[in-house]
């Protein structure tokens, strides 16, 4: 069993961020989105990893992640040249994939890891696709699948006006090698794409076993800004433990789970967490809220900040107001003058300088 992580794409929906960087690297709870995926991938059983890799960010995702090595696998990378569907992913990868079934993973994607339970499924059923599907509140935004009271696929739509089920396609499948004769006899699609969903389809028309498993837990897609803070809290909520490696003064305040990184020195502060903070970062004369992550060399000198995901470096001074709901992507500078309103919400991508006078 071999896995394939699509970590291409641009990113539109979170520029300016994704301007300088990929958006499988932006950090949820000071940790890649892409890297959950490879963890989680591991925890499976399976260390055989194709990344799929984009021209424009595929060198940052390969210096980022190296060769699998700190996750115990081996990683490949394939390089898709242009965006042209997530079936062309599959299909430039056949080199690596050869005649192996696969797990298939979208990279910014982050799941209540149940992938063994998945797997276990597709293996004792001997299927030829398996679908994660996840019970959605707006189904006509996402791929939908019609299923029999059994879990079988029947159909697969995309963002149908009329949704006959609100069971979105989350963006993990397992298949079998006949995906790659499925992907052979489907053309692109209006936006000129070849569509995993049509090589579905085609399984499923020609009599394939295509089967689907409902996701118990959560499931977030992080492409915006309000995904990607809503993905950080869940991340703080369930998976942080509390460490304390860095510095906290006599004057400083510590409550709830709060991650302190080796280096850091926190100085005349309140931390109220959960809040993970990074490696040698100064926080100084601020109060820290819930659901925030500050990563590594950040300085934060007489500011409030809650709800918020501050990047690589990013200096955040002198601001009285409180930040709010605000994604500051790495090396910003930011500064702000007194008499600004009570709470400031920013998007800032990265090497920018900002003042508010």
């Amino acid at each position: 069993m071999k896995a394939l992580i699509l970590s291409g794409g641009k990113g539109t929906r979170l520029r300016p961020l994704t301007y300088t960087g990929a958006k499988q690297l932006v950090p949820v709870a000071n940790k890649p989105i892409l890297w959950y995926g490879i963890e989680s991938i591991i925890a499976a059983g399976i260390t055989d990893i194709g990344i799929i890799i984009s021209p424009e960010t595929g060198a940052e995702v390969q210096a980022k992640t190296g060769n699998g090595d700190r996750f115990g696998a081996k990683i490949t990378y394939i390089l898709q040249d242009q965006p042209l569907g997530l079936a062309h992913a599959v299909k430039i990868a056949r080199p690596f994939l050869q005649d192996s079934p696969f797990v298939m993973y979208l990279g910014d994607n982050l799941v209540q890891s149940q992938l063994d339970l998945f797997l276990d499924k597709f293996k004792s059923k001997h299927l030829d696709a398996l679908t994660l599907l996840c019970e959605v509140e707006n189904p006509t935004a996402f791929g939908v699948a019609r299923v029999d009271q059994d879990g079988k696929v029947l159909e697969l739509i995309e963002k149908p006006q009329v949704p006959p089920s609100n069971l979105a396609l989350v963006g993990i499948y397992l298949f079998s090698p006949a995906i790659h004769e499925a992907i052979a006899n489907i053309v692109p699609s209006a936006r000129g794409e070849l569509e995993i969903t049509d090589a579905i389809q085609y399984l499923i028309e020609t009599q394939k076993n295509v089967e689907s498993f409902q996701l118990k837990g959560w499931w977030l897609d992080t492409g915006k800004k309000d995904d990607l803070l809503a993905a950080n809290q869940v991340i703080l909520d369930t998976c942080l433990d509390s460490t304390m490696a860095g510095e906290v003064d006599a004057n400083s305040k510590i409550s709830g789970r709060v991650h302190i990184g080796k280096g850091s020195r926190i100085i005349n502060s309140t931390i109220r967490g959960p809040v993970t903070i990074g490696e040698n970062c100064q926080i100084e004369n601020c109060f820290i809220g819930p659901y925030s992550s500050i990563a590594d060399r950040a300085t934060i000198i007489d500011t409030e900040i809650e709800h918020s995901v501050i990047l690589t470096e990013a200096k955040v001074i002198g601001i009285q107001q409180r930040i709010v709901d605000s994604l500051i992507g790495a090396r910003v500078q930011l500064k702000v003058t007194p008499q600004r309103p009570k709470a400031l919400r920013f998007m800032i991508g990265d090497d920018s300088q900002i003042e508010l006078a």
